[in-house]
């Protein structure tokens, strides 16, 4: 018989999760506590689609090349989908440095490391579209759920449903029932406090990255055309006080990111002023391109999002299963800071991995041990990883606001080893084919977060580029922008003190 499964909500992990089970032959009823998107083009999604269960939805995504491989090798008809609703692919040989590009030669693997530029309203838009049409699929939308259904069976808690809130019984009954829960409503989960009123505890790991994100999206002039990237001045970096990023996106559209640390309360409440917010980026060379007057103008306002962690929820303790037949996905299950980019990848991998485990396996108790197993082989490496770079980011950040170097963060022991390191890495990466490669696809997430250092003919030509002394590669990573004297300055001149 085939197996009922419910996948409570419709964000990217929630719609991955439902396409990969489907294709594996699985009957899938999503849950969704939002509306329909609108019928239309991609603005009328943007600006009209009220998403309040994906507090992210109309903040910047990176569709990076784990989960671009995985659609085009999985699902070629939806990737096609994209581009026709305006999504751009960047191809490996178009990331490249103008030093780089005129010795490109294609390698077997580089046809996965392409990027889809495009904005989350347009991706979840064409994405609903095409799940909800899938063989298996059921959607149900503006469910509002008020708790998990579970039972005891032979000592072990077993998850059979979900309750449904009072305002919604009429239309979909008092409970939903399946074989099988599955948890893809994201950050803001209420299953491990549904859990724990049942007794079952769900420990978690909780790093916070101390930084609040601010957006505000942009649209090109007519006639204007992209500006160049790949030259001295980045379109992305980290100046300590400030962390900064374009975020191209579809039909001309794209979108600026300014991160900044919790304690910098100044430049946190200027820069939600759409003006302030715009005299910041303009002070910096990397963004200053993309929001000249006469290249852009903005679409929205700024907006922030805080509460950024890094977050991992295990529900196998001791070797045992804390309940059956309930799976937690994506952001519900294992969360990094978005301004890395990476959660729409593992989650598309982790929704994957979870259809594999459950097509494999029928005994409820290995497909816990299983999927748990699988979760921290695959996605361990990347959280680790973006956890670091958090608490790398918060010393930086704090040395920034003392007014010490922001390169002597890390204290004075290994303070010049590690930089000279990464002065070389960094000019490896902008001179050299094969580091560049080898970084692209960790960045990509198609190889491990610091894979391609563990080869050791990147080893050798990093080593050679550390024997050429710190003044040759520092240009390679320094960043250029102003001081966070010079960026309260402008404030206070913005705002005519």
């Amino acid at each position: 018989m085939t197996e009922q499964v419910l996948v409570v909500g419709s964000g990217i992990a929630g719609m991955c999760t439902s396409l990969a089970l489907a294709r594996k032959g699985f009957a899938v009823t999503m849950l969704e506590r939002d509306s329909a998107p609108p019928e239309g083009d991609a603005d009328k999604a943007f600006f009209e689609w009220s998403r309040r269960g994906a507090s992210q939805f109309r903040h910047p995504h990176a569709f990076l090349g784990l989960m671009c491989s995985l659609l085009q090798e999985n699902y070629p008809d939806l990737l096609q989908a994209f581009y026709a609703a305006g999504a751009r692919r960047v191809d490996f040989k178009d990331m490249l440095s103008p030093e780089l590009s005129q010795q490109y030669q294609p390698q077997p693997g580089d046809e996965k490391l392409f990027v889809l530029l495009c904005r989350r309203a347009t991706i979840e838009t064409v994405l609903r579209r095409f799940v909800s049409s899938f063989p298996g699929v059921r959607m149900l939308n503006e469910v509002h759920i008020d708790g998990l259904i579970t039972e005891a069976r032979n000592g072990q808690l077993v998850a059979r449903g979900v309750k449904v809130r009072k305002d919604c019984v009429e239309r979909f009954g008092e409970v939903i029932t399946a074989d099988v829960v599955v948890d893809a409503s994201g950050r803001t989960t209420k299953f491990p406090r549904w859990l724990a009123q049942t007794g079952v505890q769900v420990n978690e790991e909780n790093e916070d990255a101390e930084i609040v994100y601010y957006t505000r999206h942009y649209k090109l002039k007519p006639g204007v055309t992209e500006p160049p990237r790949g030259g001295k001045d980045r379109s992305a970096g980290d100046l300590g006080y400030i962390k900064f990023g374009v975020f191209p996106g579809d039909n001309g559209n794209f979108a600026l990111i300014v991160c900044v640390h919790t304690s910098e309360t100044q430049i946190r409440e200027a820069i939600k002023d759409g003006d302030t917010f715009d005299a910041i980026c303009r002070s910096i060379p990397g963004l200053l391109p993309w929001v000249a007057k006469d290249v852009s103008e903005p679409t929205t306002g700024s907006f922030g999002i805080g509460d950024i962690r890094a977050v991992w929820r295990h529900f196998v303790r001791d070797g045992k299963p804390l309940v059956h037949n309930f799976f937690a996905v994506g952001d519900a299950s294992v969360r990094t800071n978005p301004l890395y980019g990476r959660g729409c990848s593992t989650s598309i991998l982790h929704a994957h991995l979870l259809a594999d485990v459950l097509a494999a396996e029928v005994d409820p108790g290995k497909r816990a041990l299983a999927f748990n197993e699988r979760t921290e082989t695959e996605l361990r490496p990347i959280y680790t990883a973006s956890l670091r770079e958090d608490k790398n980011g918060i010393r930086r950040a704090i040395a920034s606001r003392e007014g010490k170097p922001v390169d002597e963060a890390k204290g004075a022991v290994r303070k010049w080893l590690e930089l000279a390191f990464g002065d070389a890495l960094a000019a490896a990466v902008r001179y050299n084919m094969h580091v560049m490669r080898g970084m692209m696809r960790t960045f990509n997430l198609i190889e491990k977060p610091g894979a391609f250092l563990k080869d050791r003919k990147t080893q050798f030509i990093v080593l050679l580029y550390m024997l050429r002394g710190r003044s040759r590669n520092a240009a390679s990573r320094v960043v250029r922008g102003p001081t966070r004297e010079d960026t309260l300055g402008l404030i206070a001149g913005e705002r005519g003190v």
